[in-house]
């Protein structure tokens, strides 16, 4: 059954493919602010190493005179630091012109044509763990390259290069970098060429004070079988200093034209090219936080994941073809803006508040398409399989069709405006110097050195409470009452997925988690019936039989939601029996 943004959906069938008028002020807060914070002290920040292990953890020696970031103090090496952005073809010549650039580039740069094949086994065992293998020929040389996905932070990825004779790759110079349990895996089956890219690259070299950046400007296609596909991008990789340097220079290219950040590499274009698929879109990573870690580092770890989900989500969604796609990006902004709330206990952010406003107006933007997919995929077919004898059904599904492909537009619309794009790199921006520490007043900078699991224990015992306070008497709540219930027990499991990996060796932990998801999922069942309400509004005016078919629709939920079921009640008991992971008694356990 296809659920509300409250629930995880299970796989469903494909999806068809008003934009609020951009606030100025705001937006030029967003931009304001976040260029505020980048405002270089001096570089200072080690060279990226090249071949690296990405680690993906700022530095933990955190102690109470905890200061506002500089974007040098958090530098960090890594296999590769990395942003697309993806532009229209026409426009290369003239984001290579912007003043960014003009003004900083070392030179003209350098001109290249880059081949490379891209291999996996036949059951693409390499993709499948999250790596790729490609050999690149540039001019006279071979580099045969391993690359894994980003694991928890949007920018990194390990990447290990290694020089070979041709562009057949040699799988004994891979092993190193590949799990063991795959090594199998490669020795029984040969790799096999998957799809090809041809590639022409204009590089620059770019000198800010916060950090020196490789420009390529990329332009050419990927090739699978009979199949292509277009490139146009712009990669920003760090070569030293800080990564908030890659979101300085985005945003000012964001100024000078239109494009969308992207962190979907050539390789995962290139195997849904060559298995002819669409973009998919993924769950949020579980977290993984050690009990000792700090408040700040709690922070910077939970927006990462909020981020990363985030952009990885937009492709699927953009795409259009699979409903999945819109609603992890809907989940992931929801996460969002959870996160940002939860930061509001270490005092006024002013930067907070304008990035929670433009995650807002990019999820009300994707509401409407969410609304009517789970209308059309799952309301409609589930009230027409159990009232075979009523006609107009199929009518009223045309003509909610319709209405679903005009909220799509809107989606798209949203997506592809600027203020979107400018949205996602200020937030990626503000993470990465953990821009929150600059709106911390100085004498509350020592809370966030504290241990995050007090701050965790805290939160969600308030919060827990605040679900059960609105419960009382459940039995005989009113749809309102149930509707509040719903919307604080949401919020709990936001923060749940945020800080119960605090309490993670804990079996409570777990058995909390399942029961809080039990609960939310009848909860969002309830309210996805107040949401059918407002679709069928108007909607069965068209025609006498799709006005049957939508009378019958609102008369079986008006029937359902008269009270609160059964499954709802034992979900509801169930919940309020569980032990809390954070009680005296559960970490004793």
């Amino acid at each position: 059954m296809l659920k509300s943004d409250s629930t995880p959906a299970r796989k469903t069938p494909s999806g068809p493919g008003g934009n609020h008028a951009p606030k100025e002020n705001k937006r030029a807060q967003v931009v304001a602010g976040f260029l505020r914070q980048i405002e270089p002290a001096g570089s200072g920040a080690e060279p990226g190493i090249e071949g690296a292990v990405s680690d993906r953890t700022p530095s933990q020696e955190m102690t109470a005179d905890l200061k506002p970031t500089e974007p040098s103090a958090i530098a960090r090496p890594a296999g590769e630091i990395e942003l697309k952005l993806l532009v229209d073809a026409d426009r290369m010549a003239d984001f290579s012109a912007a003043p960014v650039i003009a003004a900083n580039a070392r030179n003209n740069g350098t001109r290249k044509r880059l081949k490379s094949v891209y291999y996996d086994t036949p059951e693409r065992a390499l993709r499948r763990a999250g790596l790729s293998l490609r050999v690149r020929q540039s001019g006279t040389r071979f580099v045969q390259t391993v690359k894994t996905d980003a694991a928890d932070d949007p920018l990194r990825r390990g990447e290990w290069e290694a020089s070979v004779a041709s562009l057949a790759p040699d799988p004994a110079l891979a092993l190193p970098f590949i799990p063991e349990k795959l090594h199998g895996h490669l020795g029984a089956q040969p790799l096999e060429a998957v799809f090809t890219a041809d590639i022409h690259r204009h590089t620059r070299i770019v000198d800010l004070p916060s950090g020196t950046v490789e420009i390529a400007f990329d332009q050419g296609e990927l090739t699978a079988g009979g199949k292509s596909l277009p490139v146009s991008e712009i990669e920003l990789e760090l070569k030293s200093g800080s990564a908030s340097t890659i979101y300085e220079i985005a945003l000012r290219l964001a100024e000078h034209g239109k494009m969308k950040p992207s962190i979907r590499s050539k390789s995962a274009r290139g195997f849904d090219l060559a298995a002819d698929k669409a973009p998919s879109a993924r769950r949020p990573r579980k977290l993984r936080l050690d009990p000792s870690v700090t408040l700040d580092e709690a922070f910077a770890t939970i927006l990462r994941s909020c981020f990363l989900h985030l952009l990885q989500s937009l492709p699927a969604a953009e795409a259009g073809g699979n409903p999945e796609g819109v609603h992890q990006l809907r989940v992931s902004l929801r996460r969002l803006r959870s996160a940002l709330d939860l930061m509001r206990s270490v005092g006024a952010l002013s930067n907070l508040d304008v990035l929670r406003s433009e995650a807002k107006w990019l999820a009300q933007g994707l509401s409407a398409a969410r609304d009517w997919d789970v209308f059309q995929l799952d309301t409609l077919p589930a009230i027409a399989k159990a009232c075979p004898s009523i006609v107009g059904f199929d009518a009223l599904g045309r003509v909610a069709a319709l209405r679903q492909a005009e909220a799509y537009r809107k989606a798209h619309n949203a997506l592809d405006d600027r203020r979107c794009a400018v949205f996602l790199i200020s937030l990626g921006g503000w993470i990465e110097t953990r821009g929150w520490r600059n709106d911390v007043a100085p004498e509350e900078l020592g809370r966030l050195a504290e241990p995050a699991v007090n701050f965790a224990q805290r939160v969600l015992s308030e919060q827990h409470a605040k679900v059960l306070k609105r419960g009382r008497r459940f039995k005989s709540l009113t749809v309102d009452e149930v509707h509040r219930v719903r919307l604080a027990t949401k919020r709990l499991r936001y923060l749940g997925e945020f800080l119960l990996p605090l309490f993670a060796d804990r079996k409570s932990a777990r058995k909390f988690a399942r029961r809080l998801a039990g609960l939310q999922e009848e909860l969002g069942a309830f309210n996805d019936m107040a949401v059918t309400a407002s679709l069928l509004d108007g909607l069965g005016s068209e025609d006498r039989d799709s006005a049957i078919a939508a009378a019958a629709i609102a008369g079986w939920q008006a029937c359902a939601s008269t009270g609160v079921h059964r499954s709802l009640q034992d979900s509801w008991r169930d919940f309020t029996a569980v032990r809390v992971p954070w009680s005296r008694q559960a970490q004793q356990s």
